[in-house]
């Protein structure tokens, strides 16, 4: 790949064959993935951070971005795991006290493509009439190119997302307020405010790799288990979802996140299906059944948890979508485990749902005095 020329010309290629002419930043080159759209108005960093985006090209529907940079607090991960960037338009001179370049030499810096000045509400409404789809950006002649490019956005597929994300060692985070409460993460991709989050809570963390088994976790003898975020179809995880079986006989409590939860529910007997578009954004509104209340979340998912297929004894729906009805949230109340489909976390987003990182704690808490 090479470097940005402000009047380079760039094509987006869909899988129906739809084309969109625009300009290129970032790298040149050419890049196959999955199209996505998400709604946030900011957040962009975080969003190209996300592990959970591994393998898409990730089409942002407001039109302005990277007004305020970047920088180096608000990453979700080490680095960037989109295939691609969508923009209408994108900022060269961003305005912010901690902004250290713009979105443009990020890119750069991390190896990915994008194209801008393209009609982003035309593509968008292309993937909500027909589904998510394959699709490819590029700075090839797209008349000499398009035949061949068309056969291998068809082929192309996601393999082994969780795989090519997860840590592949342990690694310990210590509190400076500490409630005594030690906490595995596994780490199917998880988003760092997940971390921030449970270690501001007093929680000392070590995060695991996705394939951690129950003869790791017994030698590390947590008091609660939190199963992370992360990209793909989970029902894909088969030996991770069966690790899962045996944390569930461990007995310890449980909290899951999006990935997490989808994947606790098929350990569970429960069953997944694929999403039309998908939940990407940071407005989606989700009823928590139990307190009756409405709570805006931030969310990003193609997945989700069929509701019927959580027997009765099993487990009970917490929280469903507004928009959708889809189901948003599980407990499991024999084995002190609940999970939620959005970000409590929600770095950038509404926090609103933090409360449940605070239910976490207790559960743990209560089962270091035998009260479980």
């Amino acid at each position: 790949m090479s470097y940005y020329k402000r009047d380079k010309r760039a094509w987006l290629v869909l899988s129906d064959g739809s084309v969109f002419e625009g300009y290129n930043f970032g790298c040149e080159g050419t890049t196959i993935g999955e199209i996505v759209f998400t709604t946030g108005m900011t957040g962009y960093q975080e969003v190209l951070t996300d592990p959970s985006y591994y393998g898409q090209i990730v089409l942002q529907t407001y039109p302005l971005i990277g007004n305020y940079g970047i920088n180096s607090d608000d990453m979700e991960s080490e680095r960037s795991w989109i295939n691609g960037y969508i923009t209408k338009e994108w900022c060269e001179e961003p305005s912010n006290f901690r902004n250290t370049h713009n979105i443009n030499e990020f890119m750069i810096e991390q190896d990915k493509i994008g194209i801008w000045d393209v009609d982003t509400r035309a593509i968008t409404r292309v993937i909500r009439e027909h589904g998510t789809m394959n699709g490819a950006i590029t700075t090839e002649d797209i008349e000499t190119t398009k035949a061949a490019l068309m056969e291998k956005i068809r082929e192309f597929k996601i393999v082994d997302p969780v795989q090519a994300v997860t840590r592949k060692n342990k690694g310990w985070y210590y509190s400076q307020v500490n409630r005594a409460n030690h906490v595995a993460l596994i780490d199917y991709g998880y988003k760092h405010n997940i971390l921030r989050m449970l270690l501001r809570l007093g929680c000392n963390v070590t995060v695991m790799p996705a394939n951690t088994t129950i003869d790791e976790i017994r030698m590390l003898n947590p008091d609660g288990i939190m199963l992370s975020n992360g990209p793909g179809d989970p029902a894909e995880n088969v030996k991770i979802i069966e690790n899962l079986k045996d944390f569930i006989k461990y007995g310890k409590p449980i909290f899951g996140i999006c990935l997490g939860h989808q994947l606790l529910a098929l350990a569970m007997g429960g069953a997944t299906y694929k999403l039309k578009y998908g939940h990407r954004g940071m407005n989606q509104p989700v009823k928590d059944l139990t307190r009756d209340r409405v709570f805006i979340t931030s969310q990003n998912h193609g997945y989700a948890v069929v509701p019927e297929s959580i027997a009765k004894d099993v487990g009970k729906v917490t929280h469903i979508n507004l928009n959708d009805g889809t189901c948003e949230g599980v407990e499991y109340p024999a084995i002190h485990a609940f999970t939620v489909q959005f970000h409590p976390e929600a770095s950038a987003g509404p926090n609103d749902t933090g409360y449940l990182f605070e239910q976490f704690t207790d559960l743990m808490e209560r089962g270091q005095q035998g009260c479980l």
